[in-house]
């Protein structure tokens, strides 16, 4: 059994995060599901059994499980500075404590996550030095992984899969829940129907009462 992975999620949580939801969504509403989605996503990451910590980059007031360790965005300059820094703060805390199995950046908005699908691709990530998942397009990237000691290269944007696999990233198999990242209403929907979690399910409720 590995030590444990420490797990990077950047998490925006600003009023203009998911503007791609759609306007029938206020940019508030838009902001909170993000938010929803970013919880979820923690949650599914906390219970893997693979995950050793998890580093939240952001500056939204929000609630997080107890076993996450908040880093503060400060000033933004994008998705991949963000990311960054939460990569270094996960190697100052490795410096200090027993050495880990790698370093994992997992993005923050895949709501239907589960703790089995991450289980199962930190375990092929282990036989690789750097390793990545695209999304269920195939174009993005969901999740990029590099083995202790092994550095890792954040391309997150667009074409970001194909930039990872250019660096030597290798693609791991990775279960539907892992790859459905949610940016557009159409993804939401294939979300809610591999099962999304608590907080976000909460979130689309309230917005129906509403």
């Amino acid at each position: 059994m590995t030590v444990g992975w420490s797990v990077v999620v950047p998490v925006k949580g600003t009023i203009d995060a998911k503007s791609r939801l759609g306007d029938d969504l206020s940019a508030r509403e838009r902001s909170s599901l993000g938010l929803a989605f970013a919880h979820d996503t923690v949650e599914a990451a906390a219970g893997s059994a693979r995950v050793a910590r998890v580093y939240v980059v952001t500056d939204a007031d929000a609630e997080w499980p107890a076993v996450v360790f908040v880093v503060p965005e400060g000033e933004r300059h994008g998705l991949n500075a963000a990311i960054v820094r939460g990569i270094h703060a996960a190697e100052s805390s490795l410096d200090s404590s027993a050495p880990g199995a790698g370093i994992t950046v997992l993005l923050g908005d895949l709501p239907a996550l589960r703790s089995e699908d991450l289980d199962a691709a930190l375990m092929s990530a282990e036989e690789v030095d750097r390793g990545f998942v695209p999304d269920a397009e195939g174009t993005g990237t969901t999740v990029l992984t590099a083995r202790a000691g092994v550095s890792l290269e954040p391309r997150f944007g667009a074409g970001s899969a194909a930039a990872h696999a250019a660096l030597g990233h290798v693609r791991l198999d990775a279960g539907t829940s892992l790859r459905r990242d949610v940016d557009v209403p159409a993804a939401l929907e294939e979300a809610v129907r591999l099962g999304v979690g608590e907080r976000t399910r909460a979130a689309l409720e309230l917005r129906l009462r509403g």
